[in-house]
């Protein structure tokens, strides 16, 4: 097979049969460009568009966003997911602005100093934006260059990776760069997908060494397993007059920067003598609640919370870390997920009399 083929195949496909409407489409503003290429990282399409365009809405170009409190931003990303690349995206905004004066960066390579952005998301940028020559190689891209040309391994492994770089770049295109780019995206979401391919109606089919072998199921090799760790945390539910204590986590880690429920250490079995060791809060009661189990990327969480009713709000130290906030302001807040589920289970509860429903 001559590589010429590859691109001339797949650039022909895109025009019938490619993605076309999407909101980040038909735009050579990198701002937008940038912001879609994060939220999806990870992330399915029909999951970003309503984010994205409630991101804009807020934050309508670059200058606004490195202008906002990142605690702004983490709240629009709540529920996304992957909470470092909104901390990495308002590093970048304040970036372009304190370095580049407020003008996107026109190379990959320049692009790609930018904190939280690769090499392939770099040059993702770059082609949209600027039509520059360059090789992309996301999951999707890694999956159909496996497939198409017969690669084994699992292609996270640098030699594999490496591999499919060289490959990459040696398929680039000379004109028309941006179309190849977002058609090969195109042809992993939509055809060449992790499950069912839907080989019949591929513009790869003459040329697929996987289809020709009959190891499309088989190819790109998947990771080596290992055994998913399971992790235990007790948190706390502390609520007084109408508001719930929030507690800000450690900037990285999981939920780096976000409002959470406050960890209950391991080795404290009394959760009310706690929250008032710690929070100077008098604890009428403290109860459990059902039991949340969350997977993460590389382990799994099993969150126990507990409820401690307190007899007051009580204002804490004055710092940044901990927050009250009233059950009506908690939709607006940056939470992790299962924060927000735990919350809203709470305010769900059933079989109560509005009286005694709820002590927030």
């Amino acid at each position: 097979m001559r590589n010429g083929d590859f691109a001339t195949r797949l650039i022909a496909w895109h025009g019938g049969h490619g993605r076309h409407d999407l909101p980040w489409q038909n735009t050579r503003d990198p701002y937008r460009i940038w912001l879609s290429e994060i939220m999806l990282q990870q992330t399915q399409v029909d999951t970003v568009i309503p984010y994205y365009a409630r991101f804009l809405a807020r934050f309508p170009d670059v200058a606004s966003l490195a202008a906002a409190p990142v605690d702004d931003v983490l709240a629009l990303w709540s529920g996304l997911g992957y909470y470092a690349r909104a901390r990495n995206l308002h590093k970048a905004a304040q970036a372009v602005v304190a370095q580049h004066g407020g003008e996107f960066p026109r190379s990959a390579a320049e692009i790609a100093e930018l904190p939280g952005i690769g090499r392939s998301t770099a040059a993702a940028i770059a082609a949209f934006a600027f039509g520059e020559r360059a090789a992309i190689l996301d999951g999707n891209v890694k999956r159909v260059l496996c497939r198409v040309f017969g690669i084994d391994g699992f292609p996270g492994e640098r030699a594999v990776e490496q591999r499919l770089w060289a490959l990459a770049e040696d398929l680039l295109p000379h004109t028309e760069i941006g179309t190849y780019i977002q058609a090969q995206m195109d042809l992993g979401a939509t055809l060449c997908t992790r499950g069912k391919p839907a080989c019949g109606r591929c513009p790869m089919t003459p040329i697929c060494v996987a289809l020709r072998e009959e190891c499309v199921g088989e190819l790109p090799a998947a990771r080596p397993k290992k055994a998913v760790p399971q992790r235990h945390a007790r948190v706390a539910v502390i609520v007084a007059g109408g508001e719930v204590l929030l507690e800000r986590r450690p900037p990285t880690g999981i939920w780096g920067g976000l409002l959470a429920l406050p960890e209950i250490p391991a080795d404290e079995a009394d959760a009310a003598r706690w929250v008032e060791a710690r929070y100077g809060l008098a604890a009428r009661a403290a109860r459990p609640l059902p039991v949340l189990n969350h997977t993460f990327t590389h382990f799994r969480l099993e969150m126990t919370p507990v409820l401690v009713e307190v007899e007051r709000r009580q204002t804490l130290a004055a710092d940044d870390d901990h927050r009250w906030l009233a059950r009506g302001a908690l939709a607006d807040a940056g939470l992790p997920t299962p924060v927000r589920r735990i919350l809203a289970d709470l305010a769900a509860a059933p079989g109560e009399t509005p009286q005694r429903a709820l002590p927030w």
